[in-house]
């Protein structure tokens, strides 16, 4: 079921501004951005915002421990690997698939801004669950994968907000 999920998905792939959005939105999730932006929002932010802020960076950083580990445990060959038919962007990534890093990386740092500021889950987490998606329609990660970096990051998010605040 799950590899039908991604086929319907990946499926859209040659549509050229289908293409383009989940291009630029998978990289919400990736070091560059979540390291920069959790870095200005520290320097820049007003006290509350910026504990916020440390808080989803600490979250950052150990969110992607059990990401490594799990991914040396338990070798996942990537969907456009293992399956026929799925359309991948060049240069894909060749470590393994599960859980998904970007996942991770994305709702690690979002969970505690809405934590602090409930009312920003209604834009936070649309933007968490479409770098999760992207990750599946580029053909880099299986459904499970993104669920698996989701509750990762949510939970890294969760407790380290509960530390820091």
């Amino acid at each position: 079921m799950e590899c039908q999920l991604i086929l319907y998905i990946n499926r859209y792939f040659e549509r050229k501004h289908v293409n383009a959005f989940f291009r630029f939105i998978t990289h919400l999730g990736g070091a560059r951005f979540t390291i920069t932006s959790v870095l200005l929002v520290i320097f820049l932010a007003n006290e509350s915002v910026k504990l916020a802020a440390i808080s989803s960076a600490i979250a950052l950083a150990i969110s992607h421990i059990p990401v490594a580990l799990v991914k040396k445990l338990f070798p996942r060959k990537r969907p456009y690997i293992a399956l026929n038919k799925v359309n991948v962007v060049d240069n894909p990534l060749q470590d393994h698939s599960f859980p998904s890093g970007h996942t991770t990386a994305i709702f690690s740092i979002l969970i505690p801004f809405v934590l602090l500021i409930p009312l920003l889950a209604i834009i936070l987490l649309p933007i968490g669950f479409i770098v999760g998606l992207s990750r599946i329609y580029l053909g880099l990660h299986y459904p499970s994968d993104v669920m698996a970096g989701c509750i990762l990051g949510c939970s890294a998010g969760m407790i380290s907000f509960q530390f820091i605040l």
